[in-house]
This record gives C-alpha cells, structure tokens and sequence, in this order.
C-alpha cells in the first residue's frame, strides 16, 4: 500500500464506523475506485482497532462503572444494578459475532467483499433502518433491557460481517425494533463492538501485514499510522453522532446509502468498477 492510500483510507473508516453507513463498504468501494485495488478485510479488521481505542476513551467513564458493578455484582447480589446487567448484556452480545466471524472468516476477507453485494447491502438494509425508524416506539430504556435483548442484537452485530450492511445500523435498527430509545442502542451498539472489533483486528494483524488471499500488504510504520489517524477522527465521529441521535433520526441516512449504493451499481454496470 502507497502511504495515500492509507491516509485516506483511515479517515475514511474514521468517519464511517460509527455512521450507519458501512465502513467496510466504503473502504471497498474508496480502495477500487480510486486506487484501482481492495486494501483487504485484514487492513480493514486493523484500522478499525483506532476506532475502537476511541470507543474506550469516549466511554472510559461507563466502561469503568460497568466493569466495577459487574465485578461487585459477581461478589455481591445486593449489588446488581443496571450497570451490573449491562456487563452481562455486553459479554453475551458478544458471543454470536465471535462464533459467526471465526466460521465464516475465510468467505468474510474473499466473496463478502464483492462490489455488487456491498451496493446492493447499502440499499437493501437502507430499507430496514428506515423500517426501524418508522415502528420503533423507543419507550424502553437501560432499566427495561434483557437478556433477550442482547442476544438479539448480538446477532443482528452479525449482519456487519457484511460489507455494505454497517454495525451500528445493524445494532441500532435491532434496538429500535425492541422500542429501546435511539441513543441507548446506539451506546449499547458501541460497547458490544468492542470485544468483537479488538479480538478482530488482533487475529486479522499477520494478514495485514502479508495477506494470504485477498488484499494488499501494509508496513507496521504504516498500521501504526492507521490506527493512529482513525482514533482521532473516529472519535470526532463519535461524539457528533451521539449529540446528532439526540434530536435527528436515522433517516438521513437512508437516502445516502440508496443513493451510493445505485451509484455503485452504475459505475459496476458501465465497466467504471470492478466488482472484485
């Protein structure tokens, strides 16, 4: 990889990790269309490290809570509040991405990343994140969740395997069709990243460096900087999307993704694209 190539690719992922607009499916489509080659699901897998190292400090304070009130919690059962439930909810989210992601780790770095499915990802999830908007009634809050619920979400993170479908669309959408409140899920949807997206970019680091099937290969000077330039943007991301959710819904991007993702479609259906 040129150093334009991962400068430019890292602000990208930076500013869409947290947007319900595919990071991913941007990097793919960023990395073909103006470099002419797909910079990889490992490059991907360790840019998104910085993107969470910003999720730890943005949410340090509710990190450090969660985690103290589910150890208190384990040693005291007076002591299992909601933050306590939470750290459970967090862990048992988890679980389905880890199994999924290790099962079908191989199809994730090779097909997955077919411009096609990425473009036709974009539109047909645009639909039910609007579908979301539309049913979900957001009267459920931190005290009203369950394990139910985590699971549920835990498996719709699932969906952001694919590239073109986006993590926290996935997750949000799946809160609001429990009727959690926008920015809960959102929150929830960022902590749940966190064990998957590290456990993520640590297995995925050898192939970075030397990818074994599909990608291109990058320096360690080159992934330090990376990750370096994505915590800065992404946590900029970060703190606009939340304030953003507080008074806007997730319709604005609705009419982006439809509208990439047909642009896509054009420019792969004129020769402009390679779809792989």
């Amino acid at each position: 990889m040129s150093w334009l190539q991962v400068i430019v690719l890292s602000v990208v992922q930076g500013l869409t990790e947290f947007l319900p607009i595919s990071s991913s499916g941007h990097l793919a489509i960023v990395s073909r269309l103006f470099f002419g080659a797909d910079a990889g699901a490992s490059f991907t897998a360790v840019s998104q490290l910085g993107t969470e190292a910003a999720v730890l400090v943005y949410f340090a304070k509710d990190i450090i809570r969660i985690v103290r009130a589910w150890f208190a919690g384990l040693a005291d059962k007076a002591r299992r509040d909601v933050d306590y439930r939470m750290g459970w909810f967090v862990i048992i989210g988890t679980i389905p991405i880890c199994v999924l992601g290790l099962l079908f780790k191989d199809q994730i770095r090779s097909g997955a990343r077919n411009l096609w499915l990425v473009a036709a990802a974009l539109i047909v999830f645009a639909l039910v994140i609007a579908l979301a908007e539309r049913v979900g009634r957001q009267t459920r809050h931190a005290e009203n969740l369950t394990w139910k619920d985590a699971v549920t979400v835990g498996f719709a993170q699932c969906l952001a395997l694919v590239p073109g479908v986006s993590r926290s669309g996935a997750t949000i959408s799946a809160g609001l069709f429990l009727n959690v409140d926008r920015e809960l899920a959102a929150r929830f949807g960022f902590l749940l990243a966190i064990p998957a997206v590290f456990a993520s970019g640590l297995f995925s680091l050898p192939d970075a460096f030397s990818p074994v099937t599909e990608g291109m290969s990058a320096t360690g000077a080159q992934l330090l900087v990376s990750v370096l330039i994505t915590f800065v943007v992404g946590y900029a991301a970060i703190s606009w999307f939340l304030k953003f959710l507080v008074s806007h819904s997730m319709y604005w991007f609705v009419g982006y993704r439809i509208i990439l993702g047909v642009t896509v479609m054009i420019l792969l259906g004129t020769g402009v694209l390679a779809a792989s």
